[in-house]
């Protein structure tokens, strides 16, 4: 972890613990075609403005948007830019959930958190 990237263990929690709940609440597989088309838009909506909130992405644009002058401009590049990461990761998530199982994938998901977590601590204690 650099000085630059801030710590937000309380804001991490919070959107960890939101993140949590509204997986919960969805469907384990994509077969499952009981689920809303609102029930799956709020979640995913709530999900990335509350992991977004106070992120170095938005300091970031906050800087661009400060310096340059021109916060219209800065807005249309970092909404293109989030629509762009956003739909790589439906693309990848899809191709995934198609070839494997619910259950791999959760496990396949837990120990990279797992790994990420023992890097950060480790970069924490040196």
């Amino acid at each position: 972890m650099t000085s630059a990237e801030p710590v937000k263990t309380d804001a991490n929690q919070s959107v960890s613990a939101s993140i949590s709940t509204l997986s919960d609440d969805l469907p384990s597989s994509g077969t499952d075609k009981s689920w809303s088309f609102w029930t799956v838009f709020s979640s995913t909506f709530l999900t990335i403005f509350l992991a977004e909130m106070g992120d170095k992405t938005q300091l970031a644009t906050l800087l661009m948007s400060a310096q340059s002058q021109s916060p219209w401009v800065v807005f249309a590049g970092a909404a293109m830019a989030l629509i762009a990461t956003s739909l790589l990761g439906v693309l990848i998530g899809y191709w995934i959930a198609r070839r494997l199982s619910p259950k791999t994938l959760d496990l396949a998901v837990a120990l990279l958190l797992l790994l990420i977590t023992g890097l950060l601590v480790g970069d924490v204690i040196s």
